[in-house]
């Protein structure tokens, strides 16, 4: 009973959360939206802020299985820009995109969600990750990313447009359309002869090499 009713409380913080935003969200609201007493919120997590904190996780882990197996069948730039567009529409429908917006408001004033926040981001982070490791292992740009950097880069990219489509839907569209040129680039890049890879691998080496020569003489 114990395990149930804290997954009551975690379920019903994530629903105050989509519904009610941050600013309502309280042990009576929570314990209303749960169907327990409030008492119960401070018995099994202490305060507000740490039952936020952990329906943080909670709800991360269980977005990220959700998406676990389709993850691991994108085999192209191409196709974890579609994933991302599919999964966007699924999760601003279930009202998680809206969860997302509040616990990152949340974060910039209650020191105690930015890590539970930034935690919950991380398992998406690690997934992409894989992805990117995956589907540009032998693309002439490999060697010249780091795939950690890129999965965060890719990560926030999305996040923001997620929270940007709210008041500018055309604009997030564009952006959206911006990196699915770039995804574009990438296969035609892995597409290039032999010859042509060792050409662009090359130039990419040189433009590395004074880029770091240009910081040296800074």
């Amino acid at each position: 009973m114990s395990q149930e009713t804290r997954q009551k409380l975690l379920e019903g913080a994530l629903r105050t959360l989509t519904e009610q935003g941050i600013a309502k969200t309280s042990a009576r609201s929570v314990a209303a939206a749960a169907g327990v007493n409030q008492a119960l919120v401070f018995y099994h997590f202490g305060s507000v802020d740490e039952l936020l904190a952990a329906a943080c996780r909670f709800g991360a882990e269980q977005r990220v299985a959700r998406y676990r197996d389709r993850l691991a069948g994108i085999t192209t730039l191409a196709g974890l820009l579609e994933f991302g567009r599919r999964m966007h529409e699924e999760e601003r429908a279930g009202g998680h995109v809206a969860v997302l917006g509040q616990l990152l408001a949340g974060a910039q004033t209650q020191s105690r969600l930015a890590p539970a926040t930034a935690a919950g981001l991380d398992l998406w982070i690690t997934e992409i990750e894989n992805v990117l490791a995956r589907v540009l292992a032998g693309s002439p740009i490999a060697e010249f990313t780091d795939p950690t950097g890129l999965a965060r880069a890719v990560a926030a990219s999305f996040v923001g447009l997620e929270l940007y489509e709210g008041v500018d839907p055309e604009g997030a569209e564009r952006a959206l359309g911006a990196l699915g040129q770039l995804a574009a680039l990438v296969a035609a890049l892995d597409e290039l002869g032999p010859m042509a890879q060792r050409a662009v691998r090359h130039r990419l080496k040189r433009s590395a090499r004074g880029e770091v020569a240009g910081g040296a003489r800074s």
